[in-house]
This record gives C-alpha cells, structure tokens and sequence, in this order.
C-alpha cells in the first residue's frame, strides 16, 4: 500500500531535520515524513564536535563566509545572503537554544551538549506533526504520473510513499548518488576531505600531544595553510592540516596520499630572519646549552628535538655552534621536509569531496535542474568546508531555502 505525504525527505540527519522543520512551519498544512535508513537519526550531530555539536561559525559576513568552503564558495554566496551565520543563531535562539562564541570563532550549545541540538529537533518535528520513520533504506525512485499528475514513488524494504515533492538530504550515500545517476544527474566523484596526515619521522615520534602555531606546504603544489598544528601519535592534525586537506582534498588523492610536506615551525619567518635571531642567542647565551630553552614560541620538547635533528648534540653550547649547525637549526625550523604516507579519517570528522554536480542546481530554491519537485540539502551536492562549523551552516542554510522554495 502507498503512504501519502505531500513531501518525503530522505536522510535523518542535520540537514533533513532542518528542512523538515522549517517547512512546516512556514506551511503547517503539509503533511511531511523523514525517511532514515538507519535505527537512530542525526547520529552526526551526536558525535560531531566532540559531542559539543559544532553548530555554526561566529562569521556574519556572507562573502567572508563562503571562503572557507574548498567546494561551493561560488555557489553559496547568494544563499548565505538569505540565511547566514546570525540567523542560525536566531532561530536556536527562537527555538530555546542559546549559543556560545569560542576563541576561534566556533559556535555551541551553551550546555556543551549535542543532546540540546537532538532535543531541540524532536520535540520541533512532534510538535509540528512531521513523520520521522527510521529503519527506512531507499531501495528505488521513480518518476509517475497519476491522472495527469506527476509524483515521485520512493520505495523501501517494507513501504512505498507517494508524494509530489521529493528532497533528498542523505549525505555522502552512493546509492543515492547512483540512482540520481539513472535521472541524468551528473555525481562528482567522491574523494575524503578533512583528514590527517600519517608521518612516521623520529623528530616527532616523541612528540604526541604537542601543539604549536606553523605554516605548512604540500611540495610540488600551491598548497599552503597557517593555523594551529598538532603532532600525533599517527602524524600530524589539527586546523592547519585539516585545511590543507580540505582544499587539497582531489590532488592529495591524486598523490594516492604519499607527498612531501614543508613545516614552518615558526609561522611565517624566512630563513634569513631566523639565521640572523640565532647568531644573536649564540653571542647572548654564549655559554648556556643549545637544547635546553626554546627562544622561540615552541615547547620546549619541539625545540629540542628540532636542534637534535639539525646534528647538535643535547649538551653543546651556544658559543660551539658553527656556522653550518646554525643553518641546519634555521632549515630544521622553517623548512622542516617531511613525508606523508597515507591518511587517517575520524568518524566525527568525516567529510566527503564530492557529489551533486553544482551547475545542475537552482540555488536561489535548491531545486534541481533536470527534474521539477526534486530538492537537495546538505552534503549531498558537492559542497564541503574546512572544519568550524561551516558543514552544518550549509545544512541549516540550504534546508532553510528548500523551505522557503516549497509552497
């Protein structure tokens, strides 16, 4: 037997509650249903920022704010015009939840809850009356026409829905991307973005846990990102890597993940500057130990492993140095050269590369091109972000115009 709703969303996470919600609360007549594959929906959201649940980011500005997706920023500039950073943070606030800013621009629930974002959403989909079906996996979609009408039949294991407008908001889900296929839909392949790097190199194999300011450089690219690095017990993390991921994500892949990178240690000071800082240590400390005191803003275990690798020895002294050792320590310290081999990708953190070909969307409605009543929302298209926030602020502000298109 067939289900009737006016509209099926498909795919229970962030974006397809969103969509949902703001539909129905623009249009209270609509009868809605969100069809989830899985047992239990927005698990995302759950583990995303640590279970904090990362909502937005505290940047207002709309073409500031496309910047900082690798994929989309051309695309997503009219649609942040329309629904942006503040206005994620005045509908949580119209829906009980308060949001707090971090030092760098990252916005959460002042609970430190996802539990809050969780709530917030179910108790909004009970009260407007929106169907949330779990256990839901699409098998097939189909485009019928009924007396005259046109509709989409979407059908899983156990149902079969009927309805006119059909939004998909199912992630990074390649049989999704398949079936779309079989409608013409152009898929950009996916590739992982927002992942880690494996190095395996005896200057950091001491180090995990120590975080520092630094530049990075991917060899033989343009490739190049500034922000807080992370030396783990795999490699290298953190927002500097996470970036360089991000906006490398199709030419890393393309290196199948072997390449060389270049750390700046010191962010962005050039070899002269630092050569020239330390023949003044080596005449103020003349007699104090090389190893035992960064005089920069390094931990003090980086620099010492640093001045180890440059071929000086734990107790020498500043006074011994010679002039080649000087040089291999400013190398050491702004052109560190070290290999990467293969990738790690976290759970929580995973974002896809890919999807939705962008020219074949509406993104004044969200609305497909080749196929009317047919929208789309989050990470389905091929729209991604570096980590802060921004992965979800396109979630919330393509479910927002899907709502807005749908009358």
């Amino acid at each position: 037997m067939n289900q009737q709703f006016d509209i099926i969303i498909v795919g229970g996470g962030a974006a397809g509650f969103f969509t949902a919600i703001n539909i129905v609360e623009k249009n209270p007549k609509l009868k809605v249903a969100i069809l989830e594959r899985g047992a239990d929906v927005l698990q995302k959201v759950r583990i995303s920022g640590g279970g904090r649940c990362n909502v937005t980011h505290a940047c207002f500005e709309p073409n500031e704010l496309v910047k900082f997706y690798p994929r989309g920023e051309k695309e997503l500039r009219g649609p942040f015009h329309q629904f942006s950073s503040g206005d994620t943070i005045e509908w949580f606030e119209n829906h009980g939840i308060e949001l707090k800013i971090e030092a760098d621009g990252r916005m959460f629930p002042v609970s430190n809850s996802s539990q809050t974002i969780i709530d917030c959403f179910l108790q909004a989909t009970q009260k407007l009356g929106i169907a949330v079906l779990t256990g839901q996996s699409v098998q097939s979609i189909f485009n019928i026409e009924i007396a005259d009408q046109k509709l989409w039949k979407v059908e899983t294991q156990t149902e079969k829905y009927l309805v006119e407008k059909l939004i998909l908001a199912t992630g990074s889900n390649p049989k999704i991307w398949e079936m779309l296929q079989t409608f013409g839909h152009a898929v950009v392949n996916p590739v992982p973005s927002l992942f880690t790097f494996n190095i395996k190199d005896s200057r950091i194999k001491e180090l995990p846990g120590v975080a520092t300011l630094a530049t990075v450089k991917v060899k033989d690219s343009k490739l190049e990102s500034t922000g807080p690095l992370l030396i783990t017990h795999w490699g290298m993390s953190g927002p500097a890597i996470l970036k360089l991921s991000a906006w490398g994500a199709r030419i890393l892949n393309d290196k199948n993940y072997q390449f060389t990178i270049f750390v700046n240690w010191l962010n962005d000071a050039d070899q002269e500057k630092v050569e020239k800082k330390l023949k003044e240590l080596k005449q103020e400390h003349a007699k104090k130990s090389v190893s035992k005191k960064s005089p920069f803003e390094l931990t003090n275990r980086l620099w010492e492993s640093l001045v180890l690798a440059s071929g000086i020895e734990a107790e020498t002294k500043w006074a011994d140095l010679s002039k080649l050792q000087l040089q291999n320590l400013a190398s050491q310290l702004i052109n560190g050269t070290f290999q990467v081999n293969g990738k790690s990708t976290f759970k929580e953190e995973f974002v896809t590369a890919g999807g939705i070909d962008l020219k074949e969307i509406n993104f004044k409605t969200m609305e497909s091109k080749l196929h009317n009543n047919l929208y789309f929302a989050g990470e389905i298209v091929n729209i991604d972000a570096i980590t802060g926030g921004f992965n979800f602020q396109n979630a919330w502000t393509s479910g927002f115009i899907v709502a807005n298109a749908i009358k």
